[in-house]
């Protein structure tokens, strides 16, 4: 793995959302702060993978900074592929926290008047192509800007077949399908939504993002370590 790339070379794009999943990517890959450039969604830095020249770049989190940040980097770098990496809430019950899913198909599920049409409308479902890599792909992800705290919007996940829940994973597909350009979603589970039935929604919540603030370093740890060269 070598360090800062030719920026005009650079072909590859990976998305990152959250502060702690970029501290965490920084860490990993020992970024000094002269090699970070901050841009209107945060910051990125770059390099050598495999050969091939690799930007990483923080978005914020939610589905506007998502595509927001995403268009910004495809319209300044020469890019054609972009991985989407991060956490998740765990939906599906077959997978456990810090296992690390390849979805093949991304849906955005708060886009429809649910009480009168489907909850995952055909027009904000993208398909995903991991079988080129060899890999069958793990279900669905599901992207609301309404992240999975409460037991309730866990329960309609899986009534509707949603694996993993993010807040910007199927937005950013969305729009790299609209600008022609691949993309893979690469997510570990750091947390499962608990029910809070007897207990205090506030508490409740506040526990659940204790436990994704510990487990996301080790989900990009594992990211990094095992699947990312996968992909690039």
């Amino acid at each position: 793995m070598g360090l800062i790339p030719d920026l005009k070379r650079i072909e590859i794009g990976v998305s990152i959302a959250t502060v702690w999943e970029f501290e965490a990517a920084l860490s990993y890959f020992d970024v000094k702060e002269t090699e970070r450039t901050t841009y209107p969604y945060g910051e990125y830095f770059c390099r050598t993978i495999n050969g091939k020249p690799v930007v990483f770049y923080s978005t914020v989190v939610r589905k506007v900074n998502g595509v927001g940040g995403n268009q910004y980097m495809l319209a300044h770098f020469p890019i054609t592929k972009v991985l989407v990496i991060g956490t998740c809430a765990g939906i599906y019950e077959r997978f456990d926290i810090l296992d690390i899913l390849i979805p093949n198909r991304a849906v955005q599920y708060d886009c429809t008047v649910k009480e009168v049409e489907p909850l995952l409308k055909p027009s904000f479902i993208v398909e995903i192509d991991v079988l080129k890599y060899g890999i069958q792909g793990n279900g669905t992800i599901g992207t609301a800007d309404r992240a999975v705290v409460m037991w309730n919007d866990y329960l309609e996940l899986q009534a509707n077949d949603i694996t993993i829940a993010d807040t910007e994973a199927a937005a950013i597909a969305y729009i790299c399908r609209k600008n022609d350009v691949e993309f893979i979603i690469i997510k570990g589970i750091s947390d499962v939504p608990t029910d809070e039935t007897d207990l205090d929604p506030l508490q409740s919540n506040q526990e659940q993002i204790n436990v994704y603030i510990a487990n996301t370093p080790k989900v990009m740890a594992r990211i990094f370590n095992d699947y990312l060269h996968i992909f690039i």
